[in-house]
């Protein structure tokens, strides 16, 4: 993976992490897309993704399951607002299952894969949030560091594919 400087984000609700990633924009699209690929890496170790449930369509369901060191369990539904094969993904858990809004909406997430050439391909995740305090707290939460080995993990499953 080669090293880019982090994008600097639009406004103070928005954290962005770039990268060029050596796999193809279909390769990362099938990672982001296959629920047994994605045990594989969505989660940065020692954490791990045990279950994964995804409708790669517009509208479709986006569940995760995360465990970790210090019983940390986190269940997280939402939903993909649009999808753009090979290109982008957006989702979002201020929804739920058919269209329900779920009791705190924290961030819609943007993924892109941009064709870098040479079968590299310039990887942008942009996590935006409804509240500058909630932005604030995903930084803190390790946002670049944890996205940033997440890349490193995404990056592995899917040049092998």
């Amino acid at each position: 993976m080669d090293q880019t400087a982090e994008t600097m984000p639009a406004n103070e609700r928005e954290l962005v992490l770039t990268r060029i990633l050596n796999a193809t924009p279909a390769q990362l699209f099938k990672a982001w897309t296959t629920p047994e690929l994605m045990t594989q890496w969505f989660a940065p170790k020692p954490y791990e993704t045990p279950v994964v449930e995804i409708e790669p369509r517009d509208g479709g369901k986006f569940r995760t399951v995360m465990r970790g060191p210090n019983d940390f369990h986190m269940d997280s539904t939402g939903v993909l607002l649009k999808v753009e094969k090979d290109r982008r993904l957006i989702f979002t858990d201020a929804f739920g299952p058919d269209w329900k809004p779920t009791e705190k909406a924290f961030f819609a997430a943007e993924i892109l894969f941009e064709d870098a050439g040479n079968g590299k391909t310039r990887y942008t995740a942009i996590a935006r949030h409804w509240t500058a305090e909630d932005c604030q707290a995903h930084e803190k939460m390790g946002f670049h560091e944890g996205w940033g080995k997440v890349a490193e993990q995404l990056e592995v499953v899917a040049s092998k594919l």
